[in-house]
């Protein structure tokens, strides 16, 4: 961490020998200081996670996303949730496409995160048929046209997140654009967080407006996290 000048040394023309800072300059130099050193840390982190999710073979990202779609319809709260927005995987993420399209063909409502321009926010939209109402959007990703029905994120039971890493803490790193904690800043419902073994870490660092995950579910475990506590339940996988 570099040293924080609280003050400034005189100078021939200054008659004061030391001008000390004010506390609330202080106190924002620090909060400064302290942003700075933990925008670092996430980058760190995210390029190392990225490097090794990146060397998983596709055989392997292929089988863990299988493994995970099989567990997660397996889970209570996807099965009682009534809506559920999904996400359009990238190639580095778990592919839950399939199981997405098979929650079509039942009762509950499923959505898909779209990008509004205007607000430069992400918005659910409710989907019905992934052959016709699914075009290429911002940064490539899948998403609903803007003809599907918006549904307000607190009219949601469950949302299942992607992310660079997940942090055992319950805090989730993405991608930096802060997308998916203003998509969530107002939901009420069950936060799920969706990743590879890989991408789970003890601890991620965090701001105050991150938002946090109510279960990290990968391949071969769930995490239920309450108040600062965290359950683990160990999947037996062939």
């Amino acid at each position: 961490m570099v040293p924080l000048q609280i003050g400034r040394r005189a100078t021939s023309n200054d008659p004061q020998v030391w001008k000390p800072a004010t506390q609330q300059t202080w106190k924002s130099a620090l909060r400064m200081q302290m942003n700075t050193d933990q925008q670092a840390q996430k980058n760190e982190l995210r390029v190392k996670i990225r490097a090794i999710v990146k060397s998983l073979s596709p055989e392997k990202r292929k089988s863990d996303s299988e493994k995970l779609c099989a567990l997660l319809k397996t889970q209570p709260f996807f099965q009682s949730a009534r809506s559920i927005l999904f996400f359009a995987p990238l190639p580095e993420e778990p592919n839950l496409w399939p199981l997405l399209n098979e929650t079509l063909a039942g009762k509950k409502l499923v959505a898909l995160p779209c990008f509004d321009a205007d607000s430069q926010v992400y918005q659910p939209r409710r989907i019905a048929d992934l052959h016709v109402e699914i075009l290429s959007g911002k940064f490539g990703i899948r998403e609903p046209v803007e003809t599907c029905l918006a549904i307000p994120p607190n009219e949601l039971d469950l949302v299942l997140a992607p992310g660079v890493a997940f942090g055992l803490d319950g805090h989730r790193l993405g991608r930096g654009k802060g997308y998916y904690d203003r998509l969530l800043q107002n939901f009420s419902g069950m936060k799920v967080g969706i990743a590879f073994d890989e991408q789970v870490v003890e601890a991620v660092p965090s701001e105050p407006n991150d938002v946090r995950m109510d279960v990290i579910l990968t391949p071969t475990r769930s995490v239920m996290l309450s108040m600062g506590r965290r359950t683990h339940a160990k999947i037996q996988t062939r």
